[in-house]
């Protein structure tokens, strides 16, 4: 019984010692947390470990993922990522959990807001997720369930079943307007298949970075592309006026594409 009870003394000592350890160094014990999932989700665990590693998560309802409550097009869902109430976002990051290609985008917003809008490929019904990192190290993380038959990720592009794309691969259109005296919205879109790898005898094949820079060269937002991103992507961002832009993608197979832009 007194070994029993000197036992249990070493192990509260030391249980206090470790806890003092990590407040003296200043690391909170909540890296590494694993918060309640509120759209419960089978994979959540998986996909913090994967995605967002030890840094702290937090649920905010600031981050706000805007798409249909059922995709009525498993190729094309539509969904805008948007803070406006959040600052300091270095880091944007969208994933659907149960997609078998989970990562949508990563998106990088030097000069622009942190919102985003985009289409996506989804295989079945799915949590959409954006984790937004801000310049203290936290990820704040919104989401919603989305309803899908299936088929969006294992169908071949209609681009590469018709060869439609080949005489225009990378072709690029875009529009710059003014959103209020500080920012200007863009949308474009780049002609390509954006080919998963999961349909049969069709290997992936699909833009994976777009940098967005101002008429001098400098980088102004940064966009790395996966396979979910739908066929011939169309994207929204908000920019801090830049007059001219210009556009550079890049894609898996060392083709490159650039484009100018003006108001």
């Amino acid at each position: 019984m007194i070994a029993r009870r000197l036992c249990l003394l070493w192990l509260c000592a030391a249980s206090a010692f470790a806890f003092a350890a990590h407040a003296a160094d200043g690391s909170a014990p909540a890296r590494g947390n694993l918060p309640a999932d509120p759209l419960n989700s089978p994979s959540w665990k998986y996909m913090r470990e994967r995605f967002l590693g030890s840094d702290p998560v937090l649920f905010d309802a600031r981050v706000q993922v805007d798409l249909p409550p059922a995709a009525e097009d498993q190729a094309q869902v539509p969904v805008m990522v948007r803070a406006p109430d959040l600052q300091d976002v270095e880091t944007v990051l969208v994933f659907a959990d149960l997609n078998p290609l989970p990562k949508i985008l990563q998106y990088t917003p030097l000069q622009a807001s942190s919102d985003i809008g985009f289409r996506f490929k989804v295989e079945q019904s799915t949590p959409v997720r954006a984790a937004m990192r801000t310049r203290d190290g936290v990820w704040h993380v919104g989401g919603a369930w989305l309803r899908a038959a299936g088929g969006g990720c294992t169908a071949p592009s209609l681009g590469t079943g018709q060869g439609l794309w080949q005489n225009r691969l990378g072709e690029v259109s875009a529009r710059l307007w003014p959103r209020d005296t500080r920012s200007e919205r863009l949308r474009f879109r780049v002609i390509h298949p954006m080919d998963t790898g999961l349909a049969s005898g069709i290997p992936a094949f699909h833009l994976d970075r777009i940098d967005m820079l101002d008429e001098h060269g400098a980088l102004l937002a940064s966009l790395q592309t996966f396979e979910p991103v739908s066929e011939n992507p169309v994207i929204s961002v908000d920019l801090r006026s830049a007059g001219k832009l210009q556009l550079q993608a890049r894609d898996i197979q060392g083709n490159r594409f650039s484009a100018q832009v003006a108001p």
